[in-house]
């Protein structure tokens, strides 16, 4: 039942989800999702997180192989991984709205996002970074990843979009030349 009403939400995004919508991409009536889910909330939380893991999966698969033996050339890798025209790709770009909009409500979608993708961007720091560094340098560019997203979804600003992504990843370049000393004092 979840997968499909993961893949409904993919293809129709946030607007109008409700439970009985969800029922009809189950093929299930709201009172079986209600059994089996706390509630509408709870489901859309479970489709979100299914809809990110399999980004995260697609966007680290991408970065496998020795064709990308450093962290920029990794999250160049991935780039086309977490912005292309996959529709599942957008809700989870409207669920960064909806906790922007509502924080109360919808805040975990943000938190749950930085939990399930920092990890893997830590994964992806040279071996030899200490732990703080890695988990630093994941920040930076979760937070400019997310970004350029949003920026791409409200103003589709391509050519700005591709200035700041090159800009990472020369910062990047410079930050695993660095070796292990961070660039800047601290």
């Amino acid at each position: 039942m979840l997968d499909r009403v993961t893949d409904d939400l993919a293809a129709n995004g946030l607007v109008d989800f409700s439970l009985r919508r969800a029922a009809r991409a189950a093929g299930a009536t709201h009172k079986v999702l209600l059994y089996h889910f706390d509630g509408v909330d709870d489901l859309l939380k479970q489709a979100i997180s299914k809809l990110r893991e399999r980004r995260t999966v697609n966007a680290m698969a991408a970065t496998a192989g020795p064709g990308h033996p450093t962290l920029a050339t990794r999250v160049r890798a991935m780039w086309p991984m977490l912005s292309g025209d996959d529709p599942g790709l957008w809700v989870l770009d409207q669920a960064i709205g909806l906790a922007m909009y509502d924080p109360e409500r919808y805040g975990w979608l943000g938190r749950e996002a930085s939990r399930l993708y920092l990890p893997s961007l830590v994964s992806l720091c040279p071996a030899d970074w200490s732990d703080r560094r890695k988990h630093e340098v994941a920040e930076l560019v979760l937070a400019a990843l997310r970004g350029f997203l949003v920026e791409w979804r409200t103003s589709g600003d391509a050519a700005g979009i591709a200035a700041g992504f090159e800009a990472l990843i020369r910062a990047l370049e410079r930050e695993e030349a660095a070796g292990d000393q961070p660039s800047v004092p601290g």
